[in-house]
């Protein structure tokens, strides 16, 4: 039991990320990024790029594949979305699908269909107090911790953190004051594309990077962030524990190839009895 409830939590970070990034654009944006998945896997692609192809370190892969997948995100925006940037979320939500098509084939394209993995030394897992913990588990722990650290500082005590909370809660408004709507929208594009850069390199340590990686996580992505309230960044962590935890836990009377079944049936649950998510409509960093 303790190893499962362990082994949820990892997995609850490994979809922390991506959701957090979602619950960002929703929260600035105001629409559901449905190229959530396909930007996990093109930074997953990236890092992979430069750290097998190139031959860098794996620090130095991270660092310029991060930079690279903000890069991506904003000429996404610049691309697709910002010429829409008036009409309304369904149409938005429309769009992503169609980016999320051409990130997917295009990174088929480049790398082919088959599963790459990170040029990184094989270890041997650690044991303590009988659980059995690898070394990507360790890994997935400090990064995602150091991400949200640093998200959460962020938006808590920088002037660029506090403009983005001003323009979701009240873009005229925060126009009005004089903030940048556009320099919001360009930070906000730059941090999910760090996010889902780093959530595709835990993804691929764990499971190996191939072009379908994204799409796979794309329901339990959209459970957590709905879980803790889309558009409430940072409740989207605990929502993401929550729902790995629940998965694996149900591992105990269904076969594992049913967890994906248990998020969408709590992510329905949710908007049957709380459409608003676990933290209500507020952001969670006041």
């Amino acid at each position: 039991m303790i190893q499962l409830l362990f082994n949820g939590l990892v997995t609850g970070l490994l979809v922390a990320l991506p959701a957090l990034a979602l619950s960002l654009t929703f929260g600035v944006l105001r629409f559901a990024n449905f190229a959530i998945g396909a930007m996990l896997t093109a930074g997953a692609y990236l890092i992979w790029a430069f750290n097998a192809l190139a031959g860098w370190p794996m620090p130095a892969a991270v660092a310029a594949g991060a930079a690279g997948s903000a890069l991506l995100a904003l000429a996404a925006d610049w691309l697709v979305f910002r010429p829409l940037r008036n009409r309304s979320g369904v149409t938005l939500l429309v769009a992503s699908m169609g980016l999320a098509f051409v990130l997917e084939n295009a990174v088929r394209l480049a790398a082919g269909g088959a599963t790459r993995g990170y040029e990184v030394a094989a270890s041997r897992p650690i044991r303590l107090a009988g659980l059995r913990i690898n070394q990507e588990q360790v890994l997935t722990l400090a990064v995602t911790v150091a991400a949200l650290a640093a998200v959460w500082l962020l938006l808590r005590h920088t002037r660029l953190g506090r403009a983005m909370r001003a323009v979701a809660d009240n873009a005229p408004l925060a126009a009005v004051r004089g903030i940048s709507q556009g320099r919001v929208v360009a930070a906000t594009w730059a941090v999910a594309g760090v996010l889902t850069a780093l959530a595709g390199l835990l993804v691929g340590l764990d499971i190996g990077v191939d072009p379908l990686m994204g799409w796979n996580y794309l329901l339990p992505v959209f459970a957590a962030a709905i879980l803790g309230g889309i558009g409430q960044p940072l409740a989207a962590v605990p929502g993401a524990l929550l729902l790995g935890v629940a998965a694996e836990l149900s591992t105990l009377w269904l076969p594992p190839h049913y967890r994906a079944v248990v998020a969408f049936a709590l992510m329905a649950l949710c908007l049957l009895l709380r459409p608003a998510g676990l933290f209500g409509s507020r952001w969670v960093t006041r």
